[in-house]
Parts: C-alpha cells; structure tokens; sequence
C-alpha cells in the first residue's frame, strides 16, 4: 500500500503564488514518478504536471510557464509551484502515482484563486 498526503492548498487572489507538497510513504519503492492532477467543479480529473519516463517534467498547456514540478527523493515529497495563479486555475488538487496494480491518490487539497 501507499499512502499519499497533500499538503499547501489555499485562497489566494489572481496573480497570487502556492506551493503544494505529496509526501509518499508504505510501499513506495515501486512506484511510478508521482503527478498532479486537478479537478475543478463539474469537470473531469484532469493532468496538471507529471515526470516523464526519462524523469523531464511534462505540464498541460494551460499551466506551462506558471507552474514548476519538482521533487526531493530523499524525503519521498512531490511539489508543485504555482504562480500567476488565475481563477480557472480553481480545482482540488490531487497527486497520485501506481505501480502494476493500481494507481494510488492523495486526499486532494482545495486551491481557490479569486479574481
């Protein structure tokens, strides 16, 4: 099993900045690289920015230039940098990653950008 848990999420007005962390933890050592997905009312879980197999960082077109993927291995954490954040950037935040069984999600974070 693996436990995922976000942390960062807030209310902030457009233009605004937020960092949000995943910590991993149980049975990490088979995982894929940990991602951000965004889920805003009415609509559909969405990728937000991930690792690519050869470990670059990939970002949906709407975010690229705004948001920064990162990730520290020693402490086991995932972060998401946001800046220039704009109000349809409104969503709970969820970071999530699997191995060959099954894919794991954190509890999400709500991210509120007024404007």
């Amino acid at each position: 099993q693996v436990q995922l848990v976000e942390s960062g999420g807030g209310l902030v007005q457009a233009g605004g900045s937020l960092r949000l962390s995943c910590a991993a933890s149980g049975s990490i050592f088979s995982i894929n690289a940990m991602g951000w997905y965004r889920q805003a009312p009415g609509k559909s879980r969405e990728l937000v920015a991930t690792f690519t197999s050869g470990g670059r960082p990939f970002y949906v077109g709407s975010v690229k230039g705004r948001f920064t993927i990162s990730r520290d291995n020693a402490k086991h954490t995932t972060y998401l940098q946001m800046s220039s954040l704009k109000p349809e950037d409104t969503a709970v935040y969820y970071c999530g990653t699997g191995d060959r069984t099954r894919n794991y999600w954190g509890q999400g974070t709500q991210v509120t950008v007024s404007s």
